[in-house]
């Protein structure tokens, strides 16, 4: 894999990780969570206690279920929020050996062993995990662990050999300015966009304030867009919502979108997109 790295500089990120918890009985009902036939917002505050759910064979773990696979809405790849307390983990996380993995991490240390061999992950650490591989995470420390956990059954092709799995941490990884932006609009690749062999990308985007998406993207990946860090005005399908750290946007396949950032800092997000395959011609739900 060829990625562009920093020479050594330490690049300081800030993620934004869950709480839990739940609002006082006090509180307003007064959210921006919403759900439509183009998009949805869940706001970092919907991510409470009584949302949270279990996995089989995982220990002092729970999770937020942030997108799966709907008829009708996105299809392809399912996005957890992970939080995994001190001696938490899975020795058998993954029990669908069609699926392939993105892991990143929010917070805390965490432990992963990919076939035999264990990587320490900390705070901006990546790594993609190919389907029907022996794999296992663990927190061995004192504190919590929050991390990404993007799956999607990987598309198979004839003659395309199946990419391998790496670790590794955005800091290692220069930010890609986009053109015509003057660096105020940058991405972070963690795969080279021409390696036809990944059917995912999860690259992290990031705007400098004042920073634009100067035009209604218009395309047939689905996304799921998690903020890091920073806020934004976010065009969405035919709506304008303010988005800012913990939030998540889900998109269906030709939802419009664009954004401007509108915060003080930075506004960063990590977003996943699939790429790189035929469209289907037959619903995987059976339908024509």
């Amino acid at each position: 894999m060829n990625v562009h790295t920093t020479e050594g500089k330490v690049l300081k990120n800030r993620y934004y990780a869950p709480k839990g918890g739940l609002p006082p009985q006090t509180a307003r009902m007064d959210e921006r969570a919403v759900f439509t036939n183009a998009y949805a917002l869940l706001p970092a505050s919907t991510m409470t206690d009584i949302v949270t759910s279990n996995l089989p064979f995982w220990v002092n773990t729970r999770l937020w279920v942030l997108s799966r696979p709907m008829s009708g809405f996105s299809e392809t790849f399912s996005q957890y929020l992970m939080e995994v307390a001190p001696g938490g983990g899975s020795d058998k996380p993954e029990l669908d050996e069609n699926a392939e993995a993105v892991l990143f991490v929010l917070a805390g240390d965490l432990t992963l062993t990919i076939e035999g061999n264990t990587h320490d992950m900390t705070a901006g650490g990546y790594a993609f995990v190919p389907p029907a591989t022996n794999w296992s995470v663990k927190n061995i420390s004192s504190e919590r662990v929050n991390f990404i956990w993007v799956r999607k059954h990987y598309d198979v092709v004839k003659g395309i050999e199946l990419p391998t799995a790496f670790v590794v941490n955005e800091r290692d990884i220069a930010p890609i300015a986009m053109p015509n932006t003057d660096g105020k609009w940058a991405t972070t690749r963690f795969v080279e966009p021409d390696d036809i062999g990944h059917d995912m990308h999860v690259n992290i985007v990031t705007f400098e304030p004042g920073g634009v998406i100067p035009f209604p993207e218009t395309h047939v990946m689905e996304h799921g867009i998690y903020v890091l860090e920073g806020k934004a005005a976010y065009k969405l399908n035919q709506d304008w919502v303010e988005v800012e750290a913990g939030d998540y946007m889900w998109l269906r396949a030709f939802c419009p979108q664009a954004c401007y950032a509108s915060g003080p800092g930075k506004f960063r997000y990590i977003i996943y997109k699939d790429v790189n395959r035929h469209a289907r011609l037959v619903s995987p739900y059976g339908g024509p």
